[in-house]
C-alpha cells in the first residue's frame, strides 16, 4: 500500500545552499526538488511536503553563455507604454533575491500550492542570514 503524507505529519528541514561560483539553473533545479519535497520517499503531489530552503550569497552566482548581456525581463504595469526592460546583469547587481523568486516561481506549481512553497525560499544576496540555528551544506 503507498503512504500518502499528511500536512501535519511533516517534519521540514532547513536547508542552506551557498550559490557562490555554481551555475545558476542547475541551483534552482535543486532549490524547486527541495521546495516541492520530490527528494523524500513520502512525497506526495497535493501536499506541501518540501523543506525550508535558503540561498546565501545570491550575487556571486555564475551563468553560462552570453546570458548576462542578452537575457532580459520584463515588467509590466497595466498601463499603456508602461513595459519596462531589466538586463540579466541589471537584475542580478541591483535585486539577485527577485531573480531568485522569479526562477523558482517558474518551476514550481502555479496554484496555491505552489505560492505556499514559494514562501519557504529565503534568498540573501551576501553570506549572512537571520536563521542562525541552520548550518550551511
Amino acid at each position: 500500500m503507498t503512504k500518502m503524507a499528511k500536512a501535519n505529519e511533516i517534519k521540514r528541514e532547513w536547508v542552506v545552499l551557498d550559490a557562490e561560483g555554481k551555475t545558476f539553473g542547475r541551483l534552482m533545479t535543486q532549490v524547486a526538488t527541495l521546495l516541492r519535497g520530490k527528494h523524500r520517499p513520502d512525497y506526495t503531489p497535493h501536499v506541501d511536503c518540501g523543506d525550508f530552503v535558503v540561498i546565501v550569497n545570491a550575487s556571486k552566482v555564475v551563468f553560462s553563455g552570453l546570458k548576462l548581456e542578452a537575457k532580459e525581463y520584463f515588467t509590466h504595469s497595466g498601463y499603456f507604454g508602461s513595459t519596462k526592460s531589466q538586463t540579466l546583469q541589471e537584475l542580478l547587481e541591483k535585486n539577485p533575491e527577485k531573480l531568485f523568486r522569479l526562477a523558482a516561481r517558474g518551476m514550481l506549481p502555479k496554484t496555491k500550492l505552489g505560492r505556499a512553497m514559494l514562501k519557504k525560499l529565503k534568498v540573501y544576496a551576501g553570506a549572512e542570514h537571520p536563521h542562525t540555528a541552520q548550518v550551511t551544506k
